[in-house]
């Protein structure tokens, strides 16, 4: 279980990123953070995992305090918290099979991450994670390769190959077509039911959140203003949250869109990688 209690964090100009936050997490729930950008949903995620200091306030982990670790106390915390990004953070020139197996860097040697030499028993877990997020045929190819969704079920292959006992997610469908998004939804929180593992995630999509998630936690200037069950995420308390705005044009259960044709795709692709 996760455990968060008066959480603030206030930077040195004064202002007040998140302001007595307090929440809890049991095993096997997923929990979908929302609100506006600035409402504090990336920093509340990089406080529990402590990219970012909290200025005051407790966050526990299964019994253990997480804000008052530091050096290799903090570091053997981490391995127990899954991070899956938004832009992927995989390593592009590596294969499939050796970001999956960036997982395990918190539990080996240094000789063995440098040499890519892991234990037997790691490697068979990877390849039987590839199998579960559906990339098995995958194994060889260099991360440079793969498309969006792919991208992410790498990451969330590697998260896995920690054993977290928690995970946290920032924006994992916000680079992604709509089928795709809801593929990649419904991945995460099958895999944390059936591991009874909790799960936060940051989404700026509403529909998606009511849709897949057990509880939404709803964040405006810091603070928490909604948290409750999906389907209690009125028009009302999206106004609270966001701000006045026609909500009855959220269809949470409507089709997904068609995915993009494969020369579409690809079309698309190469004129982004021309611009970057």
């Amino acid at each position: 279980m996760l455990r968060v209690s008066s959480l603030t964090k206030r930077y040195k100009t004064g202002d007040e990123a998140l302001r007595g936050v307090s929440f809890e997490v049991p095993a096997g729930q997923v929990v979908a953070l929302i609100g506006p950008s600035g409402a504090g949903k990336s920093t509340l995620i990089r406080c529990i995992n402590r990219l970012v200091n909290p200025t005051s306030g407790g966050i526990d982990l299964n019994g253990i305090e997480i804000t008052h670790l530091g050096g290799r106390g903090l570091r053997r915390a981490r391995r127990h918290m899954g991070m899956i990004f938004q832009e992927y953070a995989l390593v592009e020139r590596l294969t499939v099979m050796e970001n999956v197996l960036s997982g395990r860097l918190g539990y080996v040697p240094f000789w063995r991450s440098f040499l890519r030499r892991f234990p037997q028993e790691d490697v068979d877990k990877a390849f039987a994670l590839l199998e579960r997020v559906g990339l098995s045929e995958q194994v060889d190819k260099r991360a440079s390769a793969l498309s969006g969704g792919q991208r992410q079920r790498v990451g969330i292959a590697r998260a896995l190959e920690q054993d977290p006992k928690l995970l946290l997610v920032d924006e994992p469908t916000a680079s992604l077509d709509p089928k795709t998004a809801r593929q990649i939804m419904r991945l995460i929180c099958e895999v944390c039911r059936e591991r009874n593992l909790p799960a936060i995630i940051s989404l700026h999509d509403v529909p998606l959140a009511k849709m897949f998630a057990d509880r939404i936690v709803g964040l405006r200037a810091g603070a928490i203003v909604f948290d409750g069950a999906p389907a209690e995420l009125d028009t009302a308390m999206l106004t609270e949250i966001y701000g006045a705005e026609d909500w009855t044009q959220i269809h949470p259960d409507r089709e997904a869109e068609a995915e993009p044709a494969p020369d579409d795709r690809h079309a698309r692709e190469e004129r982004m990688a021309g611009l970057t």
